[in-house]
């Protein structure tokens, strides 16, 4: 399992973190956590990649550095 800790852009509320959290979940990212626009996730490297993860957000309308 490997931790990573990056910025999405775009996110502006509750409703922003959910929508996230729920389509990273159904990728099998484990934990998640939110603190402004910071983005916490725990993940397995063998089965998704990080930039697998950012496309994802992307493809959310927010913008993953």
């Amino acid at each position: 399992m490997k931790t990573e800790k990056f910025k999405v852009g775009g996110m502006h509320c509750k409703s922003c973190e959910m929508l996230i959290k729920d389509s990273l979940e159904e990728l099998g990212v484990k934990d998640i956590s939110f603190e402004k626009e910071i983005i916490t996730i725990t993940f397995d490297e063998t089965k998704i990649s990080l930039e697998d993860i950012k496309k994802v957000i992307g493809k959310e309308g927010y913008k993953a550095e």
